[in-house]
C-alpha cells in the first residue's frame, strides 16, 4: 500500500510518541511507524526529571494518572561502601516505559493519529521528498522524517551513520523487582566495570538497571553469575538484590551501546531522543532529554509549515544549533562521569572531593539536567 503524509516518525518510543502528540496538536498530518506492539518493556533507568512536567501538561499528559513514584533524593555509593547523598534540585518521578509509552500510545489513538506496526527498511530522499519502504512492503511519501528509532538499529546501518563503525563496549541489563526501597530515592551503585541505578516506579515496583563493560561481563557464563561475582562486591547493592524478588521471567538486555557523538541531522532526517545522542544512564535523565528533543524538533517543523523558516537547509541548521546548545554539554558531562566511575582511583578522588564539598554533587546533577521546559508560545 502507498501512504502520504506531512511528517513520518520512525520509532514509537518516548521521543517519537511525544513528537507525534505535539505535531498533531499543531494540526499537521503525521504517521508514526513502530516495529513493536504496545505495551512492551525497554531497558531504561525509568527516572524522569520534573523539568518535563510543564510541557507534558501542555500536551494533555497528566503523569499523576499513572501514579508514579515521586523522587527527591540521590545516593551515590562506591564499591568501598562510601555514600554521598544529595537532594535533586528539581526532583523527578519514576515511571516504567511499559506504562508510560502505552499511555502515550493510547492518547495518540484517541486523537486518531495513524500508527503503523511495521519496520522501516529503506529511506530515499529525492526532489525534496522522502520515500520510505517497510518490511511489510508498504511505501510512504513524506515531506519530513523524524528519526526516533532508538539507540542502535539496522536502519542506522542502512543509513551508514558514522557511529555504527565505532566500538560500542557497553551493555545494559534491566528488570523489575518486588521488595522494599525508599519511594523518594534514586540510588546509584558503583561496581567494577559499571554502575547500577535503583529506584521505584509505579505500583511500588523497583526498577534495577545497570550498565556494564562487555569485556568484564563476557567472562561470566550468565547474568546471575555476573551479578554475584561483580555487582555483589558493592555490599549495599548486594543487599538490595538479595532482598528483592525479580518480577520479570528474566532480565532484559541491550548491547553495543554507543555514547559517543552522533549527528542530530543525518541525510535530511531530524534525529530525536537516543537516535540523536545517548546520555550515560548514570545521569538518569535520558527520558527527559528524549521528550525535550521531540519538543525542539516539533517546534521547528511547525515553524517551517507556518512560514517562519523558508527552507529545509534553514530548518536543519536551526535544529542542529538548538540540539547542540541544549544537549551537547549534558552528554559530555555524562561521558566524563561515566569514565571516572569506571576507574577506581578516580572514583575515590571524586568521592573524597564530594565528602569535603557535598554541594558539588548538586552542581554535577544540574550539569546533566535542564531547566523546566517552557511551553510553546506559538
Amino acid at each position: 500500500m502507498h501512504f502520504e503524509t506531512d511528517i513520518l516518525i520512525i520509532g514509537g518510543g518516548l521521543a517519537g510518541l511525544t513528537a507525534a502528540l505535539h505535531l498533531k496538536k499543531a494540526g499537521l498530518n503525521v504517521i508514526l511507524v513502530e516495529k513493536n506492539q504496545y505495551p512492551h518493556h525497554k531497558v531504561c533507568g525509568e527516572y524522569i526529571s520534573n523539568e518535563v512536567i510543564p510541557y507534558l501538561n501542555w500536551l494533555g499528559v497528566d503523569i499523576d494518572e499513572l501514579k508514579p513514584s515521586k523522587i527527591q533524593h540521590l545516593n551515590l555509593t562506591t564499591r568501598s561502601g562510601k555514600t554521598i547523598k544529595a537532594k535533586l534540585p528539581l526532583g523527578g518521578f519514576g515511571i516504567s516505559r511499559y506504562t508510560l509509552d502505552h499511555f502515550l500510545y493510547r492518547l495518540l489513538q484517541q486523537k486518531e493519529v495513524c500508527i503503523m506496526q511495521d519496520q522501516v527498511t529503506n529511506i530515499e530522499f529525492a526532489d525534496d521528498i522522502f520515500s520510505i519502504q517497510t518490511s511489510k512492503g508498504d511505501w510512504y511519501k513524506a515531506k519530513h522524517v523524524l528519526g526516533a528509532h532508538g539507540k542502535r538499529s539496522n536502519l542506522d546501518q542502512k543509513l551508514n551513520r558514522d557511529f555504527m563503525n565505532q566500538k560500542s563496549p557497553f551493555l545494559a541489563v534491566k528488570a523489575h523487582y518486588a521488595g522494599n526501597f525508599p519511594n523518594d530515592l534514586v540510588g546509584l551503585y558503583n561496581f567494577k566495570g559499571g554502575y547500577c541505578g535503583v529506584s521505584n516506579v509505579e505500583d511500588g515496583k523497583i526498577n534495577i538497571c545497570y550498565l556494564a563493560d562487555y569485556e568484564t561481563f563476557k567472562r561470566h557464563k550468565n547474568i546471575e553469575e555476573y551479578q554475584q561475582q561483580v555487582l555483589y562486591k558493592n555490599k549495599q547493592l548486594k543487599e538490595i538484590l538479595e532482598q528483592s524478588n525479580i518480577i520479570f521471567d528474566q532480565p532484559i538486555t541491550i548491547s553495543q551501546l554507543y555514547f559517543g557523538e552522533k549527528s542530530a541531522v543525518d541525510q535530511h532526517i531530524l534525529m530525536i531522543g537516543d537516535t540523536a545522542g545517548l546520555i550515560h544512564p548514570l545521569c538518569g535523565n535520558g527520558m527527559a532529554m528524549a521528550i525535550h528533543s521531540a519538543k525542539k524538533a516539533s517546534e521547528l517543523l511547525i515553524d517551517f509549515y507556518q512560514g517562519r523558516l523558508n527552507s529545509r537547509a534553514s530548518l536543519e541548521a536551526n535544529y542542529t544549533s538548538v540540539w547542540n546548545a541544549e544537549f551537547k554539554s549534558r552528554l559530555k558531562m555524562g561521558s566524563l562521569l561515566s569514565y571516572i566511575l569506571q576507574k577506581e582511583k578516580l572514583t575515590n578522588i571524586l568521592m573524597n572531593a564530594l565528602s569535603l564539598m557535598p554541594f558539588l554533587l548538586t552542581k554535577i546533577i544540574t550539569k546533566t539536567h535542564g531547566k523546566p521546559i517552557t511551553i510553546p508560545s506559538k
